[in-house]
């Protein structure tokens, strides 16, 4: 069965983290749907412009296995401040689906909303004063039940693959990750 994945993107996004995301679900046969919460290029956080698939209003009404974040400032804020984004989070939270985020966004975007609740959480080392529950902030990927977050463009990699291991299997994230020389 296809897994499906969102990957929303907003101009200031950190680049490194969309596209380890995108690149690693792909590779492990994920059909991933690059969505951008404005226009259809952004230019992320060091420049590089990113092309999104298509616009977040046109993904509302889609079930997604996962939904995964970059993180980046101002990118985080971006995805924050998107309703339609929001609606899709908070229904992926309710229906037991992953929903994951990396660096700024487990605070800007998942605490902002309400969506980490009394989750155990990491995020990039700036936003750490920042979360409620700072238990797990030293974790480079942190799994509590159905979210998933990290640090920074330094755990991208290692995130991704989790992500693998959690849509597909641990035989799959190792073999991407061999595949890679990262193993």
């Amino acid at each position: 069965m296809t897994k499906k994945v969102l990957v929303p993107i907003a101009d200031g996004c950190e680049e490194i983290e969309a596209v380890c995301i995108i690149d690693v679900l792909r590779r492990a046969g994920a059909l991933v749907t690059v969505a951008s919460v404005d226009k259809l290029q952004i230019t992320a956080s060091r420049g590089v412009k990113l092309g999104a698939d298509q616009l977040i209003t046109d993904c509302i009404n889609c079930t997604y296995n996962l939904i995964a974040l970059p993180g980046g400032m101002p990118g985080a804020e971006h995805l924050r401040d998107s309703e339609k984004l929001t609606t899709l989070l908070k229904r992926q939270q309710k229906e037991g689906r992953f929903y994951a985020a990396i660096c700024a966004s487990p605070v800007v975007v998942f605490q902002h909303h309400g969506l980490l609740g009394k989750c155990h959480a990491t995020c990039h080392p700036s936003f750490v004063n920042k979360l409620k529950n700072t238990q797990a902030v030293q974790s480079r990927v942190v799994i509590d039940g159905t979210c998933i977050t990290s640090r920074g463009p330094g755990t991208a990699l290692e995130f991704s693959l989790k992500l693998v291991e959690l849509l597909f299997s641990d035989k799959k994230a190792k073999e991407i990750a061999q595949a890679m020389l990262i193993d």
